[in-house]
C-alpha cells in the first residue's frame, strides 16, 4: 500500500538559502569578497586552541558551554546565565522562531534583510511579513505598521546585511518601545563589532523582557568555518530556547577556539582598524568611479549601479579578473553588488578592476 508523504505546510514555499560563490570555473584561485569574511582569519591564539582541542576528538564536548558563556560575560558584560550558545548565531535565530512562532502567527522581517529570516518563519508554519526599507534603510514606522495581533517575532540586523546601514540608538529604542509586550524584537548583531560606536542592543536585551540580541564568531573573530554564535536576552526567553537546543550543539574545538578568540582583543582591534580604514576608502573609490554607496557600519560596502544590467556586467568583468563579489538579486537589489572588505591587496585589486570597467563603459 502506497502512502503519500507530505511535508509540513509552508515548507514548499521556502527558497533554500544560497551562499555567495567561492570559486570561478576554470580558475585555480580567486579573490573572494563575497562572504564578509575576516581577511586576517582567526587569532593565532584561537588557532592554537583549536589544534590543542583536536587531541580530544573522541570525547563529547561540554553540553553546556559554561566556560564560553563566562568568557563572553568577561568580554562583553552580558550575564552568562542569560546566554545560549549555538551552532552559529543562525541556530539561535531559528530556535527563537521554533519556541515562539508557529501556525497562525506572523514574523516580521525587513525587505532587504537576511534571507534566513523568512525561512525560519516558514519552517515553523508562521507567515513571514515584509516591512519596507525606503532608501535601503530599516524603517521603524514600517515595522510597527506591519505588526498585527498575530505578530510574534521581529527580526532586524543592526548593522544590516547587505546594506551596511544601521539604526541609531534613538530609533532602536523607539522600535523596542513601540512593539507589544508579547512580540520579541530580535536584533541580529552579526556585524556589531564593526560598528563605531556599537548600538545599544546589549543594553536593551539586558533590561527589557522582549528583546534578544545575537552575536557570531564568524565575522570579527574569523571563525566562520567553526560555526559558533550566541544569543542574550531575558531569562524566560533564553530558558525556552535552551530547552530545545540540540545537545552538544557547539563542538569542542569550536568552543576552545571561541574562548581563545575572545581573549585576544589585539586581534579584534587590528581587524576593526583595518576594516574602518578600507571601508571608507572603498566607498570613496567607488564614488570616484561614478557609482553610489551608502555609508556602511559593517565589513562590506554595497555598490549601486545605474541599472541591473550594469551590475551584472561588472560582476562578469570582475570574475574575468579573478574577483568574486556578491550579486544582490535575491535581496531585491538587482542593481547592486556587495563587496566585502578584504586584505589590502584584494581591496586594491577590486577597486582597480571596477575603475577599469567603468572607464570601458564610458567609451
Amino acid at each position: 500500500m502506497n502512502i503519500a508523504v507530505t511535508a509540513q505546510p509552508g515548507l514548499a514555499k521556502i527558497t533554500p538559502y544560497k551562499s555567495g560563490d567561492a570559486s570561478i570555473a576554470g580558475r585555480r584561485s580567486a579573490i573572494k569578497l563575497s562572504a564578509n569574511e575576516n581577511p586576517f582569519g582567526p587569532s593565532p591564539m584561537a588557532v592554537t586552541a583549536f589544534k590543542n582541542a583536536m587531541e580530544n576528538l573522541g570525547q563529547y564536548p561540554a553540553s553546556d558551554p559554561s566556560e564560553l558563556r563566562w568568557t563572553i560575560q568577561e568580554a562583553h558584560g552580558f550575564d552568562a546565565e542569560r546566554i545560549v550558545c549555538g551552532n552559529g548565531s543562525d541556530e539561535i535565530l531559528g530556535l527563537l522562531a521554533q519556541a515562539f512562532a508557529g501556525p497562525d502567527s506572523e514574523v516580521i522581517h525587513t525587505k532587504h534583510g537576511f534571507l534566513m529570516y523568512p525561512i525560519f518563519a516558514r519552517s515553523v508554519g508562521a507567515e513571514p511579513v515584509e516591512a519596507d526599507e525606503p532608501e535601503r534603510r530599516v524603517d521603524v514606522d514600517a515595522i510597527l505598521a506591519a505588526c498585527s495581533k498575530k505578530t510574534r517575532l521581529v527580526y532586524i540586523a543592526n548593522p544590516s546585511n547587505p546594506t551596511g546601514n544601521m539604526l541609531d540608538n534613538r530609533e532602536l529604542k523607539r522600535l523596542a518601545d513601540g512593539l507589544p509586550a508579547n512580540v520579541i524584537l530580535v536584533i541580529d548583531g552579526a556585524y556589531a563589532e564593526f560598528a563605531a560606536p556599537p548600538d545599544c542592543s546589549g543594553e536593551l536585551a539586558a533590561f527589557r523582557s522582549n528583546v534578544v540580541t545575537t552575536r557570531t564568531f564568524s565575522k570579527i573573530h574569523g571563525l566562520a568555518a567553526l560555526r559558533v554564535g550566541y544569543g542574550f536576552g531575558s531569562q524566560p526567553i533564553m530558558d525556552a530556547i535552551g530547552r530545545i537546543r540540540a545537545p552538544f550543539n557547539v563542538n569542542g574545538p569550536a568552543q576552545a577556539a571561541a574562548i581563545a578568540a575572545l581573549q585576544d582583543q589585539d586581534h579584534v582591534r587590528l581587524s576593526q582598524l583595518h576594516n574602518a580604514e578600507w571601508r571608507q576608502r572603498l566607498k570613496k573609490q567607488l564614488e570616484d568611479c561614478g557609482l553610489k554607496a551608502d555609508a556602511s557600519s559593517a565589513n562590506f560596502v554595497l555598490a549601486r549601479f545605474a541599472e541591473p544590467q550594469q551590475a551584472h556586467d561588472c560582476d562578469q568583468w570582475l570574475r574575468g579578473d579573478g574577483i568574486i563579489v556578491r550579486r544582490m538579486e535575491n535581496y531585491q537589489l538587482p542593481h547592486c553588488l556587495r563587496i566585502s572588505i578584504g586584505s589590502e591587496s584584494a581591496n586594491r585589486a577590486v577597486t582597480e578592476s571596477i575603475a577599469t570597467f567603468m572607464k570601458q563603459k564610458a567609451l
